[in-house]
């Protein structure tokens, strides 16, 4: 492997991360003793502006200044350091600063292997890490649907269309667990075997992590008894009934930025949600938006609102009840302002 100073262990899925250091570690090892050559950090969370220390005094969390003098300290009984830092996506912009000012001039006893995770890696440390000649190593798939066609692959196993489908709606963006289901899938049906819903669905388990677009389509599509099913999946995978608020009102607060008779389009409401949104969700949005007008956002305010006062104590009745009521409300909204196949955004003129 040829010498360079940092690596950068890319990915969105924190298992495959964690599969693709294990393969990195031996090759920069080599034969040195890990206990003697090998640190491992860990960022616990996003430190606030200002952090980085200065020269009243270091004040940089104390995982970055251990990782930092770990990087800075020449080997001992070793040929190199192999220093680890994981989650560096939750570094502030400040402590980012102090490791980018490592990079631009490091030590070459030691190689820094980053890890992604915690958020967006911020851009100066992005920018330090390229001009030091740093290696990126991007995991092997970052979708469910990516990492069971290499799965599937690898095991000589077909599965149907429909089949296909539903692992990837049921693990949602857990990416992570798709070998082992493949291995299962393997085992039980020998390689060769071509696979549909009924000889999948016994080796999913009680619950996936489900990703939480399919709760908002439903209900934007009116579908009722799908919701809740989403609904149900989402809490079973560990989801806070705080968290599933914060999922519809950030779906409808796109819907009301586009609520506005100057976005004729695609462009316009890309705009109008500033840019951070990608085009087929911004699609739907605008979609949805001209589909329930401001008679319908403002029945699913309401909605939202009362969901938001019973879940923090105005009713008794049990979070999952509350959730369940207001999932089949806003499918119920969506549905009377005419839900059902999607067509194209600007394909409707809209009265007010």
């Amino acid at each position: 492997m040829k010498a360079v100073p940092a690596y950068l262990v890319a990915g969105d899925d924190p298992t495959l991360r964690t599969d693709a250091l294990h393969r990195l570690l031996p090759d920069l090892l080599g034969d040195d003793d890990p206990s003697l050559a090998l640190e491992d950090f860990t960022v616990a969370g996003r430190a606030a502006e200002g952090d980085a220390g200065d020269e009243a005094g270091d004040t940089r969390p104390p995982v970055l200044s251990a990782a930092l003098s770990a990087a800075s300290t020449p080997p001992f009984g070793t040929s190199r350091r192999v220093i680890v830092l994981r989650e560096v996506g939750a570094l502030g912009a400040a402590d980012a600063e102090a490791l980018a000012r490592w990079l631009a001039d490091p030590l070459d006893t030691t190689v820094l292997v980053l890890v992604a995770g915690g958020g967006r890696i911020p851009a100066a440390l992005t920018k330090a890490f390229k001009a030091a000649g740093g290696e990126e190593v991007r995991t092997a798939a970052t979708q469910t649907g990516d990492a069971l066609g290499s799965a599937l692959g690898a095991a000589r196993l077909t599965l149907t269309t429909a089949a296909s489908r539903q692992v990837s709606e049921w693990f949602g963006d857990d990416a992570g667990r798709v070998p082992g289901l493949v291995d299962l899938l393997r085992s039980a049906y020998g390689e060769g075997a071509r696979l549909d819903v009924d000889d999948v669905e016994p080796y999913l388990g009680a619950s996936g992590s489900v990703a939480p677009y399919l709760l908002t389509g439903a209900v934007d599509r009116g579908e009722t008894e799908t919701a809740l099913d989403v609904l149900g999946r989402l809490r079973g995978a560990g989801f806070h009934p705080l968290q599933v608020m914060v999922v519809l009102h950030r779906h409808y607060q796109r819907i009301l930025r586009l609520d506005d008779p100057e976005v004729a389009g695609e462009a316009d409401a890309m705009a109008a949600l500033g840019g951070k949104v990608k085009a087929y969700p911004t699609s739907l949005a605008l979609r949805q938006s001209r589909l329930l007008r401001p008679a319908g956002i403002r029945a699913a305010y309401q909605a939202l609102a009362k969901a938001d006062l019973d879940l923090r104590g105005a009713s008794a009745a049990p979070e999952d009840a509350v959730l369940e009521v207001l999932v089949a409300r806003l499918a119920g909204i969506s549905r009377r302002a005419g839900a059902g196949p999607r067509t194209p955004a600007g394909s409707r003129s809209r009265s007010r």
